[in-house]
């Protein structure tokens, strides 16, 4: 997915003229509701993802399930099925023309099975949609090239850029290297596990040894990238990638047997100073070492996605700042 300073490109245009149209995708029928709007050059499109693991990608009238060439691609957006009051991870297209805008979900055949939307269609919606499930062939000579045919640059579907964290797990010492970091929403944090068995599990800062999902009165579901076993001599090393969906702390840790006791623990904006800075969370994980205590704290919630070796991590918080994630390879949830 790119990102593009056209979506700021407009930013003159008086709000007042400006609309904004939502559209939720997926959540049940694989389908983007509304299937398609007309749009002003200016207005905006909010895609909200909704359960369980899908796209909004450029595709052209002539080819619904191929990616445009240059065209926008939100990236895959898992939302856990238990997840059902949100925050959802949310994109936004910013309308530069009003030349018709194809989009299609690259999930598994999911545009194969109709899910498609379109922006300023005209008459052409049923023809894009019957030519993306196979029933016909849609005619080239339609406008069909992406939004931005006409510009400098590209399109994109979110309005800031994102940084990508680098943290290493494990290796010849039991540490996250390094070992906290502050990270803005949108920010991702890649995780490449190094040899033996480590995770990445979310905690709380009472509970440090403790998975979020068993202390959590209000039921969240924490993430946790599972066992990520690394022979001696790989070549090769998994990788597991969180997104941030606000500025609270997030605290991580180990579930291999004894290693959060030795003070193998992660935390993203952790306070400088006070009572609940990192080396709080460390020292408490090695005096607790996995002991029950009462949890009244949480964390960012996330869905994960797995592919073979690899785990990737999408947490999604509520409004259109939405950063991405890398696919290394391709197995999402369906």
């Amino acid at each position: 997915m790119m990102f593009s300073s056209l979506f700021l490109a407009l930013g003159a245009l008086s709000l007042a003229q400006a609309a904004q149209f939502n559209v939720t995708v997926g959540g049940g029928p694989l389908r983007y509701d509304p299937q398609f709007v007309t749009a002003n050059p200016g207005d905006t499109i909010i895609f909200t993802f909704k359960q369980a693991n899908h796209t909004a990608s450029q595709s052209t009238l002539a080819q619904p399930c191929v990616k445009a060439s240059n065209g926008f691609d939100s990236g895959y957006m898992p939302v856990s099925a238990s997840n059902t009051n949100g925050p959802f991870p949310a994109a936004q297209y910013t309308v530069q023309d009003m030349n018709p805008v194809w989009v299609y979900c690259k999930q598994g055949n999911h545009c194969q099975q109709g899910m498609v939307f379109a922006v300023n269609p005209g008459t052409q919606f049923a023809a894009f949609q019957a030519a993306a499930m196979g029933n016909t062939v849609a005619s080239s000579s339609s406008a069909s090239t992406p939004a931005t045919a006409t510009s400098t640059a590209p399109t994109g579907v979110v309005t800031a850029t994102s940084t990508d964290h680098k943290v290493v797990v494990g290796g010849s010492s039991l540490i996250y290297t390094p070992s906290n970091i502050t990270a803005q929403v949108g920010d991702t944090v890649t995780f490449q596990f190094m040899q033996k068995n480590h995770t990445v599990t979310q905690s709380t800062f009472a509970d440090p040894c403790r998975a979020l999902t068993l202390t959590s009165t209000s039921g969240q579901v924490g993430f946790d990238s599972g066992y990520m076993a690394v022979g001696s001599n790989a070549t090769t090393f998994p990788t597991y990638t969180v997104k941030i969906n606000d500025t609270a702390p997030v605290w991580v840790y180990c579930k291999q047997s004894g290693h959060c006791g030795q003070g193998m623990v992660f935390s993203v904006n952790a306070v400088e100073s006070g009572s609940n800075n990192y080396a709080a969370f460390k020292a408490k994980a090695i005096q607790l070492n996995g002991t029950l205590t009462t949890s009244t704290s949480t964390g960012a919630q996330a869905t994960q996605t797995k592919s073979g070796g690899v785990v990737k991590m999408s947490d999604h918080g509520a409004g259109v700042l939405v950063g991405l994630v890398g696919v290394v390879t391709g197995m999402f949830l369906a």
